[in-house]
C-alpha cells in the first residue's frame, strides 16, 4: 500500500509539470486523466524514476554514489575565463576547449563540489562513444534515382557534401574521389582508418560502384571526420567538436548531411545532453543529421528491449535509424526489422524513434586494408584484395549511411530542402514493414525512390521495388515542414506531433506526455491515449510496456540507467 500511494504522489508530481495545455485538456476530462494516473501507476517503480534533476547526467551521478579514487571526465557548459575560475575552485585542469563547452578533469574529490557549484548549471560526463556496426540499391528504390523516374533526370548525389563521422576512412578504390577533405579529432594518424567501421559506412554512402558495389550517393562527396581509435571508440567531446566544426565549414564543403553511425547510452534529457545538443545546432544551421538507432534491440536470451535507442539518436530533429534484414532480396514482401535493431521510445524523454529503417544486415561495402575488423574476421571478406577489398557488416550503423545517402540524393533534386524536409519526405514515402510497430520501424521501410517524388512536387505514382508494387504508409512524427503531405495519400493527416489516421481522432495539435501516435480505427481513442500510447495493428505499446496481440504476453521492459548497462542487461520483473 504505501509503495502504491507513493507511486499515486509521483504520478501527481508528474501531472504538475506538464505544459499548461496538456493539463487543461485532463482537467476537461477527468476520466482521462484517472486512466492516465492508473496507467502510471501499473508500472515497476524503477521506471518511474523522476527526470533527473541534479547538476549530473545519470553516468556521473552513479559515479559520485559509487565513489572511488580515479578523476572524472565532466564536460562544462562554458567557456574562456569563465570556465577556468570553475576549474581553479574545484582543483580541475582543463582538458580540451570546444566550441561551447570545456572538457575538465575533476579529482574523485571535488567532483561533489563542483556539482554544488552555483556557477555550474549543468555536467554531463565526457562518456565513451562506440560504433554502431554490424545497401541494397535497388531495395530501396536508389536505382530507379539514378536512372530518372518519370520526367524527372537521374541524381547520383553530386555536389552535396556529407560529413562521416567516424572511425576515419582508409584509401579505398571505390572511395578515391570522394574524399575531399580528411581531419582527426580522435588523435589517431590523420586520414587513416586503423579499425576499419568508417570505411564501411562511407562505401555505403557514396562508393563509386567500383566492384559492382555502389553506394547510395555515388556522386556525393565526403569529409571524413575521425573521432573513434583503433578499438572503434572516442570520447563525446571529440564528436561535439568534429559537429562544431562541420557547422562553422558547411559552406567551404557545400556540406548538407552528417553521418552519426556511433552513440551512447542516454544518461540525462536530450535537452541537457551536450552531444543532442551539438546535433540540434547542426540542424538549425540546415544540415541534416542522420544517426544510428543503436543495436540493443535484445538482450542475450532474446529478450526484446524497449527504449534502447543510444545518443545523439533521442534527438527529436535527429533522423534515427533502425536496420531492416531484406533477407537478401530486393522484393520488400519477407523485409523484417532486424532483432537486434534498438527500439524507441527514448528513455528520459519518452520521444516516438526511430524515424524509419534501412537495409542493415549483411551489407557488403569498402573495407580499410589491414584493419582491426578485416584482421579479426577475415572471413568477412568478401571479394577484391588490398584497396579493392569488400567487406560484410550488420547493424545500424550500415542503415544510417544508406539514409544519408538517400538524403544526398534529394537535396541534389530539391537543394531548397530544409532538414525537416529531408525527415517528412522520407518518413512519409516509407512502406510499412510487416509484423512491426512505431517503436520498432519507425514510418517503415526506406524508399527514396518515392520520397524523391514527393519532395520534387511530382505527381504521386505506383512504384515497383524488386517486382513488386509498394504504397506509402503515410507517416511522420515531429513534423516541422511545409511539404504537403496531401500529396502522398489522402488517408494521411500530420499534424503537429499527433497523427490522424483512417476515423481514429487524437486531439488535434496536442501530444500527451510525449508524441501520441494512434494507427488503425480503434472506437475508443480517449481509452488508448496515454502516456506514451502507441496503437499500430493490433500491437499496443502503453507507456513503457508492451502487449502482443490479444494474448497480453508483456515483454520484460528495459531502459537504459538502472536496469540496463552498456554491453549487459539487467531483467525487469513483471
Amino acid at each position: 500500500m504505501w509503495g502504491q500511494a507513493r507511486q499515486i504522489r509521483r504520478a501527481n508530481s508528474r501531472y504538475r509539470l506538464m505544459p499548461d495545455t496538456t493539463r487543461a485538456l485532463f482537467r476537461s476530462s477527468p476520466r482521462l486523466l484517472a486512466l492516465a494516473l492508473a496507467a502510471i501507476c501499473l508500472f515497476p517503480l524503477d521506471l518511474l524514476a523522476d527526470t533527473p534533476k541534479a547538476r549530473l547526467s545519470q553516468d556521473l551521478a552513479a559515479r559520485l554514489a559509487r565513489g572511488g579514487a580515479e578523476p572524472a571526465r565532466v564536460i562544462l557548459g562554458r567557456t574562456g575565463d569563465a570556465a577556468d575560475a570553475i576549474a581553479a575552485r574545484h582543483g580541475a585542469s582543463v582538458r580540451k576547449r570546444l566550441r561551447y563547452g570545456v572538457v575538465l578533469e575533476v579529482p574523485a574529490e571535488r567532483l561533489a563540489d563542483l556539482a554544488a557549484d552555483p556557477d555550474v548549471a549543468h555536467l554531463s560526463g565526457d562518456a565513451p562513444v562506440r560504433r554502431m556496426m554490424a545497401v541494397s540499391a535497388p531495395a530501396i528504390g536508389a536505382d530507379q534515382v539514378w536512372g530518372g523516374l518519370g520526367a524527372l533526370p537521374g541524381f547520383t548525389g553530386r555536389g552535396v557534401g556529407v560529413a562521416v563521422i567516424d572511425s576515419g576512412i582508409a584509401n579505398h578504390q571505390s572511395l578515391k574521389h570522394r574524399v575531399v577533405a580528411a581531419l582527426d579529432f580522435s588523435g589517431g594518424r590523420k586520414g587513416n582508418d586503423e579499425y576499419g567501421h568508417g570505411t564501411h559506412v562511407a562505401g555505403i554512402v557514396a562508393g563509386d560502384g567500383e566492384g559492382g558495389y555502389a553506394g547510395v550517393a555515388p556522386g556525393a562527396h565526403i569529409v571524413s571526420l575521425r573521432v573513434l581509435g583503433a578499438d572503434g571508440s572516442g570520447e563525446t567531446s571529440d564528436v561535439i567538436a568534429a559537429i562544431d566544426w562541420v557547422i562553422e565549414n558547411r559552406h567551404r564543403y557545400n556540406l548538407r548531411v552528417i553521418n552519426l553511425s556511433l552513440g551512447r547510452p542516454v544518461f540525462e534529457s536530450y535537452r541537457e545532453d551536450p552531444l543532442c545538443q551539438a546535433a540540434q545546432r547542426a540542424v538549425d544551421a540546415g544540415l541534416v543529421v542522420v544517426a544510428s538507432a543503436g543495436n540493443f534491440g535484445k538482450m542475450p536470451d532474446g529478450t526484446p528491449i524497449i527504449g534502447g535507442i543510444v545518443s545523439p539518436g533521442n534527438l527529436p530533429a535527429a533522423i534515427t535509424v533502425g536496420a531492416l534484414n531484406t533477407k537478401g532480396t530486393v522484393f520488400p514482401s519477407d523485409d523484417v526489422v532486424a532483432t537486434y535493431s534498438s527500439r524507441g521510445p527514448t528513455y528520459i524523454d519518452g520521444v516516438l524513434k526511430p524515424e524509419l529503417v534501412a537495409p542493415g544486415n549483411r551489407i557488403v561495402g569498402a573495407s580499410a586494408h589491414g584493419s582491426w575488423l578485416e584482421r579479426s574476421y577475415p572471413e568477412r571478406i568478401v571479394a577484391g584484395a588490398g584497396s579493392h577489398k569488400y567487406f560484410e557488416m550488420s547493424g545500424t550503423s550500415m542503415a544510417a549511411a544508406a539514409v544519408s545517402g538517400a538524403a544526398a540524393l534529394l537535396l541534389e533534386a530539391v537543394p531548397s530542402l530544409t532538414p525537416a524536409d529531408v525527415k517528412l519526405a522520407l518518413q512519409l514515402t516509407s512502406n510499412r514493414v510487416a509484423g512491426a510497430g512505431l517503436i520498432e520501424a519507425g514510418s517503415g521501410a526506406l524508399n527514396v525512390a518515392a520520397a524523391l517524388l514527393l519532395a520534387s512536387g511530382s505527381p504521386w505514382q505506383e512504384l515497383s521495388v524488386g517486382g513488386e508494387t509498394v504504397a506509402p504508409a503515410g507517416v511522420a512524427f515531429n513534423p516541422t515542414s511545409a511539404l504537403n503531405s496531401a500529396t502522398v495519400t489522402g488517408d494521411t493527416i500530420v499534424w503537429g506531433t499527433t497523427i490522424v489516421w483512417g476515423t481514429t481522432i487524437v486531439w488535434g495539435t496536442q501530444s500527451l506526455l510525449g508524441n501520441t501516435i494512434v494507427w488503425g480505427t480503434a472506437d475508443r481513442a480517449a481509452d488508448l491515449v496515454n502516456s506514451e500510447t502507441i496503437v499500430w495493428g493490433t500491437t499496443i505499446v502503453w507507456g513503457t510496456t508492451i502487449v502482443w496481440g490479444t494474448a497480453n504476453a508483456r515483454v520484460q521492459t528495459i531502459v537504459w540507467g538502472t536496469t540496463i548497462v552498456w554491453g549487459t542487461a539487467a531483467t525487469v520483473p513483471e
